[in-house]
């Protein structure tokens, strides 16, 4: 049996790409624009050991699997890898091709996460953004453009640039928080100061952001001396919940709440009323698990699918995805009157192709500048989420609250955010 023929009695034989493998055995159609190419027996080592996505995963991270052509038509195909195993008759062929050695378990790439400690601890917490984010600020920049925004951005018929869908996409929160100049803006991971900068110069706010990542925050505070708003803006390195100097007007929470786990949501929520002001307002803009999805894939059986996630290894460690319905419910629970939620999937996926687009475009200075294993990563993730988003495997809100005190909240009767 050729090596072919192995990944084609485990994939199926109707792909709509190629495989090309090191024995120069093939199969696929003839006429396909994309091909897999397995490199070398490492691969099916690889695979072997952790026949999912994650085996594949480490595959492509290692280069001895390689993808030539368009990246989509890859993912397309990926739910035949989600729970893959290989039955007596592949076990088999993969022990005469590779050797007795076929299921040794080789180490994994280096950006390979291995988290220690107490779940959401701040310790871990700190280590799980570190891994993330502190990578290299330029490398961010090639893939996010001049914007350094890494959340969804909101799209128009009319936008012409990623970097205006990032600024509609502040100016919205900013409108959805009802900002006026004077008053104080607390944003819960900062990231690079986007929304600081933006409230700051356009709505005239003491705009204070803190973040894990020092390399960011570094980043947003230089962003505000070169923009003339240092005086208005405060980028913090530390943790949210160290954060003791409210009240404050308004809280944005953009692209951060992926990283508060199940059994934080609570707390998290009950710490963003405590530092509001009277009628203050939070807008809570993040990632969601559609209510469709299996709900064995939340709390502890979360924690048992991600032990073979290639997002939780490589990409966001300790990443957890929460049903919007849930998150309006611990709002509520906390002391938030949910005035307005808005969905914004459709947008994510048009975000995450913009951001493929500007990888490829630039992939040897990623490289140089990451390495060629971390930009891999992002560029199979970022191709992922966005075929994901498309298919409404993965949703996105966002959602305003109000401290209302005593039925009043201040809100509008008709509010208009456009």
């Amino acid at each position: 049996m050729s090596v072919a023929d192995l990944l084609s009695s485990v994939l199926g034989s109707d792909l709509p790409v190629a495989v090309r493998a090191y024995d120069g055995s093939s199969f696929g159609p003839e006429d396909a624009t994309t091909t897999v190419v397995v490199r070398s027996p490492d691969a099916l080592r690889r695979i072997a050991t952790a026949p999912n996505e994650l085996g594949f995963g480490r595959a492509y991270v290692a280069g001895d699997l390689d993808l030539e052509g368009d990246i989509f038509e890859v993912i397309g195909v990926a739910r035949r890898i989600e729970a893959l195993a290989l039955g007596p008759r592949q076990i088999a062929a993969a022990f005469r091709l590779v050797g007795s050695d076929a299921f040794k378990r080789l180490p994994p790439p280096p950006e390979e996460a291995r988290l220690r400690g107490r779940r959401h601890s701040r310790e871990r917490d700190a280590a799980a953004i570190a891994h993330h984010y502190n990578v290299s600020n330029e490398f961010y920049r090639i893939v996010l453009g001049p914007a350094m925004t890494y959340s969804c951005a909101v799209w128009s018929d009319s936008t012409e640039t990623l970097e205006q869908a990032q600024a509609d996409k502040y100016e919205l929160i900013c409108r959805k928080l009802g900002l006026r100049p004077g008053m104080r803006l607390l944003d819960v991971g900062c990231g690079w100061g986007g929304m600081l900068l933006h409230a700051a110069k356009h709505h005239g706010v003491q705009a204070v952001g803190v973040t894990l990542s020092e390399p960011q925050a570094e980043y947003a505070r230089e962003r505000a001396r070169e923009l003339g708003v240092a005086d208005a803006v405060d980028a913090r390195f530390g943790d949210f919940r160290d954060v003791d100097d409210g009240p404050y007007d308004a809280i944005s929470s953009i692209g951060m709440f992926e990283h508060v786990g199940l059994a934080e949501l609570d707390r998290y929520f009950r710490r963003c009323r405590a530092l509001l002001a009277p009628r203050g307002r939070l807008l809570n803009h993040a990632i969601s698990r559609p209510a469709h999805a299996d709900p064995k894939t939340h709390g502890r059986f979360e924690r048992r699918r991600l032990r073979r996630n290639f997002t939780d290894r490589y990409v966001f460690p300790d990443g957890e995805l929460h049903e919007v319905g849930d998150v309006v419910s611990a709002m509520g629970a906390a002391g938030f009157e949910v005035r307005h939620l808005e969905g914004l999937r459709e947008h994510y996926a048009l975000t995450l192709r913009q951001w493929i687009a500007n990888l490829e475009a630039r992939w040897d200075d990623a490289v140089r500048e990451a390495g060629e294993g971390r930009a891999r990563i992002w560029r199979l993730y970022m191709a992922a989420a966005a075929y994901g988003f498309a298919r409404d495997d993965g949703e996105i809100h966002q959602v305003l609250g109000v401290a209302t005190t005593d039925g009043d909240c201040g809100y509008p009767l008709r509010p208009s955010f456009t």
